[in-house]
């Protein structure tokens, strides 16, 4: 108890610190993913044992999951395909066609690298791995003088795919545990069918009734603007608390809630000022969950690192990014240097560590879920230091390639959300 005790006011000290600093740093290679990551490796077990595994496990997995039920809200909610229209090429081609071969090429690289996963750990792996999370590049989606079409497809690739592989997530788990035995092959395909139809069910009950509360009561003069900030954080959450307790995946029903709030309220023409809490909500709570992350997840996953690991680690960062973003781009005819900017900035976060953690919490049911878990972690540690350090200043060498090499593509982008 001394430990829980502790430790949420050492993250709440952490936190502060960073706010001191953030103008400072913002635009820097130092980024808020690694000061909290390895504040959190600090803080954790290994370290100083502020923050203890076990006293904490319900809590991290609460903090987790809430914390990706708003970010795949707030995500979905922002996607408008009508303005994205004379630029969809790029993210439909980056999720339609190179996340498939992402999965695909991360399926083999496991194989290979990590000969002890049975296949279905293997496909898990690389389902895990898969989904990109733009907040630890903040500068590659932020900085105005980048391209449009560039920054614009790279946010919206990390605003959909987590959601895209959530339910990819559940059906090879679900697979994987059926290989292994711990349920049968009826329950799984039961289970993943819940998940699934509960979680769609719940998401679109509460984006509908969430924007008939703020169109209705926006039109009728009744809702005040303080109080429509958080008409969706409620959303989010209704989504999330009403598809679990249904049976339901609540990161779907979040997702799908956040696609059917969003096309609502712009049908109705309904502006989007209400969405900054939620935001601004999801941030915070990233920012504790990269400090947990380093506190809970990496300090046990490095006294377990292996050579095969880190080698798995670089190469899903890698190859396993970077070929499917180019076989993907064929017949677009990109340069060379828009191949490798697009390629690099495939950065593994928050969505990555909450399936480590849903993992985490049903011990035995895999029978390699350390390396699996030791993996995903590792890499996920990886990106954070990789890609933070490269953003911005990789960011302002492609703006200024860019700039010298014109072309409709390059086109400085307006001021972005995220």
């Amino acid at each position: 108890m001394a430990a829980m005790t502790w430790a949420l006011p050492a993250i709440a000290v952490v936190l502060l610190g960073f706010a001191a600093i953030s103008r400072r740093v913002a635009g820097t290679p130092i980024t808020a993913p690694i000061v909290f990551t390895v504040t959190g490796l600090l803080l954790g077990v290994e370290a100083t044992g502020v923050v203890d595994v076990h006293a904490t496990a319900e809590i991290v997995k609460l903090l987790a999951e809430v914390t990706l039920a708003l970010v795949l809200f707030s995500d979905a909610a922002h996607v408008d395909l009508t303005e994205l229209r004379t630029e969809i090429s790029l993210p439909a081609r980056l999720l339609g066609i190179g996340l498939p071969l992402t999965i695909a090429a991360g399926f083999g690289a496991a194989a290979i690298v990590l000969g002890d996963l049975a296949w279905p750990e293997a496909l898990l792996l690389a389902v895990i791995l898969a989904p990109t999370d733009a907040a630890l590049g903040q500068a590659v989606v932020t900085l105005p003088v980048l391209p449009m079409r560039i920054r614009q497809g790279l946010n919206v690739e990390s605003g959909l795919n987590d959601g895209i592989c959530v339910p990819l997530f559940l059906i090879v788990l679900a697979i994987a545990q059926a290989e292994a035995g711990t349920i049968g092959d009826g329950a799984a395909a039961r289970l993943v069918t819940e998940q699934i139809g509960y979680g769609v069910v719940a998401g679109v009950g509460a984006g509908v009734l969430a924007a008939t509360v703020l169109v209705t009561a926006g039109r009728r003069h009744a809702l005040d603007p303080l109080w429509a900030h958080t008409v969706p954080v409620t959303a989010a959450l209704l989504a999330y608390t009403a598809a679990v307790p249904l049976g339901g995946s609540g990161f779907i029903a979040a997702f799908v809630g956040g696609l059917t709030f969003g096309a609502l309220r712009r049908r109705a023409d309904v502006d989007d000022d209400a969405g900054h809490m939620i935001d601004e909500t999801g941030d915070l709570f990233s920012a504790v969950t990269f400090i947990v992350f380093g506190a809970v997840l990496l300090g046990p996953a490095l006294g377990s690192l292996s050579w095969a690991v880190l080698g798995y680690a670089v190469v899903s960062l890698t190859v396993v990014r970077m070929i499917p973003v180019a076989l993907s781009l064929v017949g677009t005819h990109p340069r060379a240097p828009t191949l490798a900017f697009l390629g690099w900035f495939g950065p593994r976060g928050l969505a990555t560590i909450v399936f480590a953690i849903l993992i985490l919490e049903e011990p035995g049911e895999l029978p390699h879920e350390e390396l699996l878990l030791t993996t995903a972690v590792i890499t996920i540690a990886l990106s954070v230091l990789a890609h933070g350090l490269t953003a911005a200043p990789l960011a302002a060498r492609y703006a200024a390639w860019a700039r010298a090499h014109p072309r409709p593509e390059n086109r400085p982008a307006p001021d972005a959300r995220r």
